[in-house]
């Protein structure tokens, strides 16, 4: 099929997509965290969405947006800044409302699983650096001389996705093994409430800090 790159090409970019999928982020410290506070549904969304960004990103890099967003000092300023603000959200709501964590509020009202799908989705866009990174790494496995460039740089992002999964969703799962130590020392739950905040900060910096080049 002329969409599908050859096969070196395919195994190339499987090994780079398991690496960076293992590669800690702001993604990855959200559905970890969203399986901690919520359960192991509310993080399989919120690494739905974040996945669904991923989708988002492959499709704007093909049709041109991402190019003009990182060409646009203003508008990669902006970016920049609404994807830390929204991580330093996050950071605060960790501190603030990290009680969530806390089994003895596992009664009151959780975070719908389109809200943890939505959030997933947000740090995703949001996030200027997955931006540079589909603008520079898809293009590297396809010629910008093949007339079929776009559809495989479409199907690439898909197998992204696909393979992003299984080495994502174990993290989900252990974290929600780990929940159960949390219900058991309240001390634990703060701990983690603090250490996501900081996380999330970290992250947030890193972003301001991203240049365009």
């Amino acid at each position: 099929m002329v969409f599908i790159p050859d096969l070196p090409i395919i195994l190339q970019f499987a090994v780079a997509t398991v690496i960076l999928a293992i590669t800690p982020g702001p993604d990855m410290t959200l559905f970890v965290s969203r399986t901690l506070s919520q359960g192991r549904a509310a993080g399989f969304a919120s690494m739905a969405g974040a996945l669904t960004g991923t989708v988002v990103h492959t499709t704007l890099v093909v049709v041109g947006i991402s190019a003009l967003i990182v060409a646009s000092p203003n508008a990669f300023l902006a970016l920049k800044i609404f994807g830390a603000g929204y991580l330093v959200f996050l950071a605060w709501q960790a501190i603030f409302k990290g009680s969530a964590f806390s089994p003895q509020k596992k009664s009151g009202p959780q975070i719908s699983l389109f809200r943890s799908w939505a959030t997933g989705i947000g740090v995703n866009l949001l996030n200027p650096k997955v931006i540079l990174f589909f603008m520079t790494f898809l293009p590297q496995f396809v010629s910008a001389h093949d007339q079929h460039a776009p559809a495989k740089l479409f199907f690439l992002g898909m197998m992204f996705v696909v393979l992003s999964i299984p080495v994502n969703a174990p993290m989900v799962l252990a974290a929600e093994r780990f929940s159960v130590s949390m219900k058991r020392s309240p001390r634990i739950t703060r701990i983690v409430d603090y250490l996501f905040a900081g996380v999330f900060s970290a992250f947030a910096l890193k972003i301001l800090t991203a240049q365009a080049k």
